[in-house]
């Protein structure tokens, strides 16, 4: 049998760790499971969720260098805090709250996609000055490391 992303598989929880469960496949091949694709919502202790010896069913979420991870939330359907329909993935028909920090898109916005005029072709003089600028900044960086790592070996010298 393949192994591949995608794959579909029962398994049975082998052992379960603080960061998540490891699962027995078929032909003698073992998978993980991260406390992060066990549910659909937050979990903090997987004990809650699974139990050794458990029959789950799982689906292949990577395959590679011989690591098998898997998930169990993503064969679940996606539930919602509060049964909501979503449109387009997002919860638009929840209430905003006064003071909210978020605010409604301004409908004279430009798109996104809009044609941007192209930046004017820099001289070679300002060219120059940005890689000046640049070596300066590192320059200043690398020897202020120096004097730091000089200074500390001085005091810490006994004389």
């Amino acid at each position: 049998m393949e192994l591949t992303v995608g794959t579909i598989l029962e398994g049975k929880v082998k052992s379960i760790t603080n960061f998540g469960a490891f699962i027995s496949l078929p032909e003698n091949k073992t998978g993980m499971v991260h406390i992060s694709e066990v549910a659909n919502a937050y979990v903090s202790d997987i004990r809650q969720h699974l139990t050794e010896g458990q029959d789950v069913k799982v689906v292949i979420i990577g395959n590679e260098n011989g690591k098998i991870n898997l998930s169990i939330k993503r064969l679940e359907p996606r539930q919602q805090r509060d049964g909501a329909p979503r449109q387009n993935g997002f919860r638009n028909n929840a209430p905003r709250r006064e003071g909210s920090q978020h605010q409604e898109r301004p409908q004279n916005r430009p798109q996104r996609n809009a044609p941007v005029q192209p930046a004017a072709p820099k001289t070679a003089d300002q060219l120059f000055e940005e890689k000046l600028k640049a070596f300066m900044t590192e320059s200043d960086s690398k020897i202020s490391s120096i004097r730091q790592y000089s200074d500390h070996r001085t005091k810490s010298r006994r004389r």
